[in-house]
């Protein structure tokens, strides 16, 4: 410990961190397999949108822990997963979605520490967790930013 902020213990930061590799492998695919490419393109997208879904997830799970009365944390908590309904969208209808879907993903994830600031914490402001959040986020955004600047994305 140092001060009174708790350091995150191993367990999270190295899941966290681990939880990057699937991005990481859809950008290494779509660099040195451009026949793969679109595969890892897509695959890149569905995780991201897997992931901002999560993060709602988890925000409507910090509301509900603190008996939140009011309807607003419960509406941001769903937007994370609308935004990545959304995106997926073309995809799913067979269309050559452009890189747009990647941006709206990317651009979700980046902001989405925004969210937690809004919705609050169960268990109160905790420094390291937040860094943490940052530095995930941050990782996944830019990594589906990449995808997105891919030729397989066009």
């Amino acid at each position: 410990m140092t001060g009174d902020a708790p350091l995150l213990r191993r367990p999270p930061r190295a899941l966290g961190a681990a939880g990057l590799l699937p991005q990481v492998a859809c950008v290494v695919v779509g660099l040195l397999a451009p026949a793969w490419g679109g595969h890892a393109v897509i695959a890149g997208g569905v995780y991201a949108a897997v992931i901002l879904s999560f993060l709602g997830g988890m925000w409507w799970m910090q509301a509900l822990c603190r008996g939140e009365p009011r309807w607003w944390p419960y509406g941001l908590a769903v937007v994370p997963s609308l935004i990545a309904w959304a995106a997926l969208l073309p995809w799913l209808a067979g269309s050559a979605a452009g890189r747009w879907p990647l941006v709206a993903l990317a651009a979700a994830l980046l902001v989405s520490p925004a969210g937690d600031r809004s919705i609050g914490s169960f268990a109160g402001d905790v420094p390291a967790w937040r860094r943490l959040r940052h530095l995930l986020s941050g990782g996944l955004g830019a990594m589906t930013l990449l995808l997105a600047t891919l030729p397989a994305a066009a």
